[in-house]
């Protein structure tokens, strides 16, 4: 039998990334709803109750009502908003943080989707907080650039003007108030007790994500090496289909002008870690691409690992 799967907001930009990789699946049969009937309640809860698997690709508030009306024992949600990332209730849908995170969403029916800007912090980060290199109450300071289709259609639009105007020429750092709504998952699931300092940047560019993490070697009480963290991030990612940690010191991760590529896992569910040091100063940069490991792809993963077939059926590394 194939597994029925509902898309509550399928005309954003995860839902269609939803539907268009899934459209070549075999196993998988895509409930739809008459677009006149797409905010009409009854018919919203009749579709979502039908599905094995509802994925809510929709604000937050829009996001809570729709979990409300799902009352088929059965149905799996996967919630693309960040309205359950942090409720202990929703198992949080980044399987490579920890053995309990995967076993999680292969038993939970309810699912959190995370963030873009958390899943490379949280993949990057978390292992150093756990083994103690990086201590808990430490204030993290970092920055993430990122294509505009993170923003959703109405960034979409803004960046498709012809002609473009002028101050979304360059690059355009945002959320100063340093209130963005990734932050409760951030030190939710990386262990730090203390929100950290995070400045996303927006770029004209589709999609691509890179977060920069800059780590003063020095400052941290266990003295760590750049080495030491690398084989770390090594040790703990070993085995996994979709996170990569590259070489340390090779200078092939660069392209021939020694830039980092921002967009090199576009189109891959994959996520890529790199340490980079001089002496007591190091930096890991964590890219993947924001419609795929950050968004529509990681929610693919999770549906797969709750259907119990191979994760990465459907997804490229």
């Amino acid at each position: 039998m194939k597994t029925k799967v509902f898309v509550d907001g399928q005309e954003g930009t995860t839902g269609l990334q939803i539907h268009e990789r899934l459209a070549a699946r075999a196993d998988i049969e895509t409930l739809t709803i008459d677009p006149a009937l797409r905010k009409d309640t009854a018919a919203r809860r009749a579709c979502l109750n039908a599905a094995d698997v509802a994925f809510l690709c929709l604000p937050d508030t829009a996001a809570i009502e729709s979990a409300a009306l799902v009352d088929n024992p059965r149905t799996c949600v996967i919630d693309a908003s960040t309205a359950h990332r942090t409720n202990p209730a929703w198992a949080f849908g980044v399987p490579e943080l920890a053995p309990s995170y995967r076993n999680a969403l292969r038993t939970s029916i309810r699912i959190a989707n995370p963030g873009c800007h958390a899943t490379a912090l949280a993949l990057a980060v978390r292992p150093l907080v756990q083994s103690g290199i990086i201590p808990a109450d430490y204030v993290l300071s970092f920055f993430s650039l990122s294509g505009y289709s993170g923003g959703g259609k109405k960034m979409i639009a803004a960046y498709r003007q012809s002609p473009l105007p002028a101050q979304l020429e360059s690059p355009r750092p945002y959320a100063l108030n340093l209130m963005h709504k990734h932050l409760p998952e951030m030190q939710a699931h990386t262990g730090l007790t203390s929100a950290p300092i995070f400045i996303p940047v927006v770029a004209n560019f589709y999609q691509g994500l890179a977060v920069t993490i800059p780590l003063p070697l020095r400052q941290f009480p266990s003295q760590p090496t750049a080495a030491g963290i690398h084989q770390l991030l090594a040790k703990t990612y070993a085995g996994e289909k979709f996170v990569r940690v590259l070489p340390l010191g090779d200078e092939t991760i660069l392209d021939s002008g020694g830039y980092f590529d921002v967009q090199a896992c576009n189109g891959t569910n994959r996520c890529d870690l790199a340490v980079f040091a001089n002496g007591d100063r190091a930096v890991i940069m964590a890219r993947l691409d924001n419609l795929g490991k950050g968004a529509s792809g990681s929610a693919i993963q999770c549906m797969n690992l709750h259907l119990g077939i191979d994760e990465g059926t459907g997804l490229t590394a």
